[in-house]
C-alpha cells in the first residue's frame, strides 16, 4: 500500500454473517485465553490484573467484573466522541461471561511446567483471539477506543498513551491486589507481535472499488473493432 493510500470504508452488510461469526469465536476465544492465564497463577496481562484487584476487592465474580469495566470504559468514550459498533457492546459483554465458566471447567495445575503450558497456550491464544474480533471490523473493544479515542482527541502519540493507560491500570490493580508476575512481563513483550501476525491474517478485506470513471457497458457485446479507414472531419 502506497503512502498516499486511504483505507477503504468498510460497508456493515459487507460479508456481515461471516464477519459476525469471526467476531463470536475470537470473544469466546479471549474470555477462554483469560482463563487460562488466571488458572496459571504465573501472573496476568495489566488490565486482567486491574479485573482481579478489583474482584478480591469486591467479592464480586471475574467475569462480572470485566463486564463492569467494560461499561464503565465505554462511558469514558463519551467525552471522547467515540461510537460504539456491534463488536464494541459485544466485546464489553461476551468475554466476561465466558471467562467464569471457562476458568471452572479449564484445569489449575500444580506442576510448574503444566503451569507455563497454560500461560503459553493462554498468551498464544489471546494473540489469535485478538486477531479474530478485531480483523472482523466491526468495532474494537472498550478498552481499545479508549486509547484510540484520546490520541485522535489529544495528538499524542499511540505509543504513549498506550504505555500510559497500561501502566496505570498495572499499579492500580497491583494495589488492590491482583497478581503481577512473570505472565506480565511476557504477554507486554509477546501480545504486539502475536497481533501484528494475526491482525492481518483474519482480516476482512474491503469490497473492490470500481475504478473512477468506469462505465458498464449498457448493451453486452464485443469490443468495437478499431476503424483502419481515416475519418471524416
Amino acid at each position: 500500500m502506497s503512502a498516499t493510500s486511504k483505507p477503504v470504508p468498510m460497508p456493515l452488510r459487507h460479508r456481515l454473517p461471516r464477519r459476525l461469526i469471526q467476531l463470536y469465536v475470537g470473544l469466546v476465544c479471549y474470555g477462554v485465553s483469560m482463563a487460562l492465564m488466571i488458572n496459571a497463577r504465573l501472573g496476568l496481562d495489566p488490565w486482567d490484573v486491574f479485573h482481579q484487584g478489583v474482584a478480591r476487592r469486591t467479592g464480586l465474580n471475574f467475569g462480572l467484573v470485566v463486564i463492569a469495566v467494560g461499561v464503565a470504559v465505554l462511558l469514558l468514550w463519551i467525552p471522547l466522541r467515540q461510537l460504539p459498533g456491534i463488536g464494541t457492546i459485544s466485546n464489553a459483554i461476551v468475554i466476561g461471561l465466558v471467562v467464569d465458566p471457562a476458568m471452572a471447567l479449564l484445569p489449575t495445575p500444580r506442576a510448574l511446567a503444566a503451569r507455563w503450558a497454560l500461560l503459553i497456550g493462554g498468551i498464544v491464544l489471546n494473540g489469535i483471539a485478538t486477531g479474530l474480533y478485531i480483523g472482523a471490523r466491526l468495532g474494537p473493544g472498550p478498552r481499545d477506543g479508549l486509547m484510540t479515542g484520546y490520541v485522535a482527541r489529544s495528538g499524542r502519540s499511540i505509543r504513549l498513551v498506550r504505555t500510559t493507560i497500561e501502566v496505570t491500570v498495572l499499579v492500580v490493580g497491583w494495589l488492590l491486589g491482583g497478581t503481577v508476575g512473570w505472565a506480565t512481563l511476557l504477554y507486554a513483550v509477546s501480545i504486539g507481535p502475536l497481533a501484528h501476525v494475526f491482525i492481518p491474517l483474519f482480516a476482512v478485506r474491503p469490497p473492490a472499488i470500481e475504478p473512477a470513471g468506469a462505465v458498464e457497458p449498457l448493451v453486452p457485446g464485443p469490443a468495437a473493432e478499431p476503424d483502419a479507414s481515416p475519418s471524416s472531419a
